[in-house]
């Protein structure tokens, strides 16, 4: 068949797609691989404990036992179907992950959770909290994310911030034989211009020097709660300038959401996780950010599970004290509930949590949020790997790997939180050993390479 373009004809254009084609490879490698918390709990900085996590899951515990001591009273609480006992599913996982590994994220906070505080208390605490810190780490008490959150890098109070950090740090590693916990961060909030994520990026550097870590071995994560963190003073999009300026240590960007409705002068009673300025806010970070690799994390439902009445001494609380309890506290779990699941179906898998209450009704959220979604994901990727395994066997390119790799998350995702179990994830047709790689590219050449 007769045609007119030559390879020498092509050739100018060939070389220059090529390399605009690798420098978005390398600047949208995908989602990350990397195992993603559900949620990170943030407890004030002088609360820490070495044991913080274990408690924190005990009085998840005793809350369930409280107000929903069986899943028909969980299912009615936060409106879950029972058929099939699908309730009882989620109920005794939740329960099973409040007994196992209560807390998966957890941020040890400098900032709005700790207040402001004379210098001699902060740094008091700073050294008391790393104290407690390398002493989870030696027990294997503590969750599998940890860090601590700083206060912001403003003119005022960069060098309370810096001190704060310094001091953690150094006597951190002082007490742990120089190891850090596995996935330690430094989130730094209230972040508006790149260098104020390039001086943390520098800070963290020299500390790694000074102490003889790893180059990155101390992450950063960005909190976005300004309007400037998406536009810059001449209007241009802000946020990858900001996460470009971690040099590489940004892992993942978190919102506050109640300051960034306060910025836009959203008045207190009517701020919320379902605000519409919220859902722009996720809308543009997530498109900002989509296939960078950095991991992304929602807010806080900012009304608290907390009882009207407290037991007061010896004696017992009234049977309708009792009921306005559970009333009150069913009420704020449903609020909750919506709140999380508006984020997963919008896919934000991560939030915030700040009281011990809050943790059943975050597993139960991401759980029917898994279990619903399992039979019909369970169908698409076992297709569409047998897609692939025929595109693959006749020597065509497969080149929708990225939809393989967010339906390989879901189930990854669900397996790493307690939502699904390792039976129902091999179900799939996947191996124990393909899920080892958390990488649906690698699974195909494997299996290529095997036929």
């Amino acid at each position: 068949m007769k045609t007119t373009l030559t390879p020498s004809s092509l050739s100018g254009a060939r070389e220059s797609l090529r390399r605009a084609n690798a420098e978005l490879a390398r600047a949208y490698p995908g989602e990350s691989p990397r195992r993603q918390p559900v949620h990170v709990v943030y407890g004030g900085a002088h609360l820490f404990r070495a044991e913080s996590a274990r408690k924190l899951g005990d009085l998840a515990l005793a809350a369930m036992k409280d107000y929903a001591p069986d899943s028909a009273e969980l299912a009615h609480g936060l409106g879950l179907p029972q058929r099939g006992r699908f309730a009882q599913r989620v109920y005794e996982r939740v329960q099973e992950k409040l007994k196992r590994e209560p807390v998966e994220d957890y941020r040890i906070d400098f900032e709005d959770g700790y207040g402001h505080r004379p210098d001699a208390e902060e740094d008091t605490h700073a050294v008391a909290a790393a104290r407690e810190m390398a002493r989870g780490l030696e027990l294997g008490a503590l969750p599998p994310f940890t860090g601590i959150r700083v206060k912001s890098f403003t003119e005022e109070l960069f060098e309370r911030s810096s001190r704060t950090l310094d001091l953690f740090v150094t006597t951190l590693l002082e007490h742990s034989g120089g190891k850090l916990p596995p996935s330690f961060v430094v989130t730094l909030p209230k972040v508006s211009l790149p260098e104020q994520v390039a001086a943390l990026a520098r800070i963290l550097e020299v500390l790694e020097q000074a102490h003889g870590l790893a180059n990155g071995a101390l992450g950063m994560e960005l909190m976005v709660e300004t309007p400037q963190a998406l536009f810059n003073h001449e209007g241009r999009m802000n946020l990858q300038a900001l996460v470009a300026a971690g040099d590489g240590r940004c892992g993942a960007v978190h919102l506050g959401l109640y300051d960034y409705t306060a910025a836009l002068s959203v008045s207190a009673h009517v701020q919320s996780m379902l605000h519409p300025a919220c859902d722009f806010l996720r809308d543009f970070v997530q498109a900002a950010l989509a296939g960078t690799g950095v991991q992304l994390s929602d807010g806080v439902t900012n009304v608290m599970p907390v009882p009207p009445h407290r037991k007061q001494g010896e004696e017992p609380l009234l049977p309708t004290q009792l009921r306005e309890n559970s009333e009150s506290v069913q009420r704020v779990w449903q609020l909750t509930y919506r709140h999380i699941r508006h984020s997963l179906e919008r896919g934000w898998y991560q939030g915030w949590d700040l009281h011990p209450a809050q943790l059943p009704v975050r597993y139960a959220a991401v759980y029917a949020f898994f279990l619903e979604g399992l039979d019909a994901a369970t169908r698409r990727l076992k297709a569409f790997m047998e897609k692939a395994a025929q595109a693959t066997l006749v020597g065509n390119v497969f080149d929708d790997a990225a939809t393989g790799q967010g339906l390989l998350n879901f189930f990854l995702r669900g397996l790493s939180c307690g939502a699904l179990t390792q039976d129902e994830v091999l179900a799939t047709g996947l191996t124990v050993e393909e899920l080892r790689t958390r990488s649906f590219r690698a699974i195909l050449e494997a299996r290529r390479a095997r036929t």
